[in-house]
């Protein structure tokens, strides 16, 4: 098959032979990030894999371009304009995200000891707005103390709320107090600890990540790991927010993955 990049990983996780009458356990076309976890996984488990893409990139939709890709890209065989600067100086995502500190994804390329090549930065702080002004979602128990986003009572409340979810443990009965969150609710399990409508905008949008309101209808468990998630995330690198971002771009995830045949 015609590839502009073309890429192995022997057994132990190193470059193979340029060779392409070799023999492999497993052929990985394109260097998507899914594509490139996969082989990843699979040559820290001992399978000899093949790797392969039709780019001179890495990434595939979820690439990182340089300037000059990117005008590529878009543009044609048109040159970028000279006061942009230089090429490499740019590394423009295709998909932007954020990761989450303790998030699977994470936990998989630590898993198959990437992390080793990447350089990651912690977010400073996530922010939202509430009632026409920007607020920080705070990160530490004195901005805690201090955000304008609840009152004294409320905050109390609150506290409570996320003591038990802090708490929660799906093995042990212990700490369900009683409660069934496969079955509850999120309206209802939130309702028993008195919060107001802002409040549970802020816990569902800002913490859990909800996109809409559906969740307060489904199974409370759901919500309830996505806090535990956020918090955890933000306790792992202890900065302003739960979020992480590599160094050079999320290209750099793919790419690590990844062997170039010289």
């Amino acid at each position: 098959p015609s590839a502009a990049a073309l890429l192995a990983c022997d057994r132990r996780g190193q470059p193979a032979s340029p060779a392409m009458d070799e023999e492999y356990d497993v052929i990985v076309l394109g260097t998507g990030l899914k594509e490139c976890i996969l082989s990843g996984l699979l040559s820290v488990d001992g399978l000899k894999v093949l790797h392969m893409d039709r780019n001179d990139y890495y990434g595939g939709d979820s690439t990182s371009l340089n300037l000059n890709q990117l005008w590529k890209k878009f543009r044609g065989e048109e040159k970028p304009p000279a006061h942009l600067g230089a090429s490499r100086d740019y590394n423009v995502d295709m998909v932007p995200k954020f990761m989450m500190a303790n998030g699977t994804l994470v936990r998989t390329l630590i898993h198959t000891d990437v992390t080793k090549y990447l350089s990651f930065k912690a977010v400073d702080g996530s922010y939202v707005f509430s009632k026409g002004k920007i607020h920080k979602v705070p990160a530490t128990d004195m901005e805690a103390l201090k955000s304008p986003l609840m009152g004294l009572f409320e905050k109390r409340r609150a506290r409570n709320f996320f003591i038990y979810v802090q708490d929660y443990n799906d093995a042990d009965p212990r700490t369900h107090q009683g409660l069934d969150l496969t079955r509850m609710t999120t309206r209802e399990l939130i309702a028993k600890h008195g919060l107001s409508d802002d409040t549970i905008d802020f816990i569902g949008h800002a913490l859990a990540l909800h996109r809409d309101d559906r969740y307060l209808s489904e199974p409370a468990i759901d919500t309830v790991k996505r806090m535990k998630l956020y918090s955890e995330s933000l306790a792992r690198f202890q900065g302003g927010s739960p979020y992480i971002y590599p160094l050079y771009g999320l290209g750099e995830l793919p790419q690590v993955s990844c062997f170039p045949i010289t």
